[in-house]
């Protein structure tokens, strides 16, 4: 099984001694991969001692985010942990941890030191004793009943109220049924009855996300089930700490995946390795015969392995084949081995080639037209694992061991795939990209971009958004990096609002051309004040870049804001370290700068003289103007 490596630690502590740590805390990714439970425990208590306002000076590029912890027991233990799962992914936490069991008063008063912080997420920590305490002495099962309806209604009650008043996210948790507690009802018919109980009151829980889409629930009875202990006795007995440090330790790797969503960090696509990986053996050695695959336990645990794979494949995320192999042998397998599950066309890329790796993902980045932070490398080879995460250190890499069973537990681990929800849009996703490369074919097939932008027959339709874009455009906002003007992440509640909000509006950018249909592809945030109007946000999948779609849709908003009496249209550039490319998308519209500093550049457009749309796009314009408008008058600007 894969282990720490032994030196990561000693390197980040020899930092922490020579007074470095600081410096050096956005390289640290990859050094903390490598470590194991107590490595990272150790990591945690070392990087949390850190300034975050010292870092963010230092690191002015670095993300960050407000974490408010709350909860029945003590907590302190939770922040070193949540520390190293933030770092790993260059983020920083600004943590605000509450009073011992403070948590009702936290929720429900508007005017408490939660709700001041202003967090981004907020971790509402319960555990069992939240029912254990407030059972008398001696008790029995209708009295566990009654404590587990009371809280579970004061949590839902409190939810309700709390997703009302405040954008941040919040994350709950199913309550642990520690085995000793269980135990203490002799009676077996009795004890089957309290665990029927626990569940039903946790089922309650696990559903609050269906009723409030900015609330995540963590499964703590999933966690326990792989041997987690619920709790240290002693830590109980002393200190109130009612979850251990090793649930604690886990339940921390679970809000990582949250972190990286609310910052844009999700991963999108899902490079592998293929001996070792997806089969037993060598290629190159054994032949297609020869690999291990289907036939044997061996075997049969590979084509596990690869269900697993295609079922994240079904998902959205991008599959592709990285490989030092012979590309025809690799073809061959693909198309015709029996074993496998995968097949060629479960695949966005498949570069199977004797080049090293790192250069084979950044090619297949560009490819893509996603940076290298999107994705995750999966290989059992210790060797090409070190050269990625040295190489491209943004790159998440999975080092597998030599038991192919195991493979699956390793690669979902991290959740590097976790999305708040699902839409038809991630689903189509894999498709669209392998249309890509239909699209990619054709244009060498042309002397000038001119020409093929004509022959690709691109069709845009610009339209106020439904209650039903919601989750998407949200989903924009969270995981666009590179055509993001503005980086404001919105959860799906904040832009329901924008949809009731009667001087805001958001318009949707879908998308089709002569290969396909690229479905919801980008948003225009807006928002109107008297004769002014400005763009709070302009968004634009990196899968439909430089195709005159932007440039399309900023021309429309222009010429329906003149339309309708609007005398300046404003709007602005934030500069991060991924959107570099649109620091001058609107001065290429016609827009002037007003104003700017290091990362912030104002704009001005007068509508004096607008811009005219590229010859090559059809544009559908429902924005309330316009030959093809269908809007009806309360649509326009």
């Amino acid at each position: 099984m894969v282990t720490s490596r032994p030196d990561a630690l000693n390197e980040l502590l020899a930092l922490q001694r020579n007074g470095t740590l600081l410096a050096e805390f956005p390289r640290l990714g990859p050094m903390l991969e490598t470590l194991d439970d107590h490595g990272r425990t150790t990591a945690g208590r070392r990087l949390a001692a850190l300034d975050p306002a010292a870092l963010l000076s230092a690191h002015p590029g670095l993300a960050s985010l407000t974490v408010a912890v709350t909860g029945h027991g003590t907590l302190a233990e939770l922040v070193p942990a949540l520390t190293t799962e933030f770092a790993r992914a260059g983020i920083v936490v600004r943590p605000v941890v509450s009073d011992f069991d403070s948590w009702v008063f936290d929720l429900a008063d508007p005017e408490s030191g939660l709700y001041e912080a202003s967090p981004d997420l907020v971790l509402c920590l319960l555990d069992h004793a939240v029912v254990l305490d407030a059972l008398p002495s001696p008790w029995d099962v209708d009295d566990v009943a009654r404590a587990l309806e009371e809280k579970v209604r004061a949590v839902e009650g409190l939810t309700a109220r709390f997703t009302e008043r405040s954008k941040a996210v919040l994350v709950l948790n199913t309550l642990p049924l520690p085995v000793s507690f269980a135990a203490l009802t002799t009676d077996q018919s009795a004890r089957a009855r309290l665990g029927r109980l626990w569940y039903e009151a946790n089922a309650r829980l696990l559903a609050l996300p269906e009723l409030h889409p900015s609330v995540a629930v963590v499964d703590l009875g999933a966690l326990t089930a792989e041997g987690v202990s619920v709790e240290d006795a002693r830590l109980r007995a002393y200190a109130h700490a009612n979850l251990s440090p090793a649930l604690l330790g886990r339940y921390a790797r679970q809000i990582g995946p949250v972190a990286r969503r609310l910052t844009g960090r999700t991963k999108k696509v899902l490079a592998l390795d293929l001996d070792g990986t997806l089969w037993g053996g060598v290629l190159g050695d054994d032949g297609p015969e020869g690999i291990e695959l289907g036939d044997g336990y061996r075997g049969a645990a590979f084509q596990d392995f690869q269900r697993v794979v295609r079922q994240l494949g079904s998902q959205g995320v991008l599959l592709a084949i990285v490989s030092k192999n012979d590309p025809e042998a690799v073809r061959e397998v693909l198309r015709g081995h029996p074993g496998m599950v995968l097949k060629e066309e479960d695949f966005v890329s498949v570069a199977a080639s004797w080049r090293p790796k790192h250069e084979s993902l950044r090619e297949l980045a560009q490819t893509l037209n996603l940076g290298t932070d999107s994705f995750v490398f999966v290989d059992d080879n210790p060797y090409e694992c070190g050269l990625v995460r040295h190489e491209l250190p943004e790159v998440a890499v999975v080092q597998l061991d030599e038991e192919p069973a195991r493979h699956a537990g390793r690669l979902l681990a991290e959740g590097h795939f976790d999305v708040a929800g699902l839409t038809a849009d991630d689903r189509a996703r894999p498709a669209r990209y392998r249309q890509e490369v239909e699209r990619r074919t054709f244009l060498e097939s042309f002397d000038s971009l001119d020409g093929y932008l004509r022959e690709l027959d691109t069709r845009v339709r610009l339209a106020p958004a439904e209650p039903g874009d919601i989750t998407r455009v949200s989903q924009l906002t969270l995981r666009t990096n590179q055509f993001n003007l503005t980086t404001v992440r919105l959860q799906p509640a904040a832009v329901g609002d924008l949809l009731a909000d009667p001087s805001a509006l958001v318009l949707t950018i879908s998308a089709a051309d002569r290969f396909g249909d690229h479905g919801l592809v980008g948003a225009v945030l807006l928002r109107r004040e008297g004769d002014r109007l400005d763009i709070s946000n302009f968004l634009l999948s990196c899968r439909v870049f430089s195709r005159g779609i932007e440039q399309a849709c900023l021309a429309a908003v222009l010429r329906a804001a003149r339309a309708d009496g609007v005398k300046e249209v404003t709007g602005s550039h934030r500069l991060t370290a991924k959107n570099g490319k649109v620091r001058d998308f609107l001065e290429r519209g016609g827009f002037e700068v007003v104003g700017r500093d290091e990362t912030e550049t104002a704009f001005r457009h007068d509508l004096a003289e607008l811009p005219a749309p590229p010859p090559h796009i059809t544009l559908d314009d429902r924005t309330g103007t316009g030959p093809a408008s269908t809007a009806h008058e309360e649509n326009t600007l």
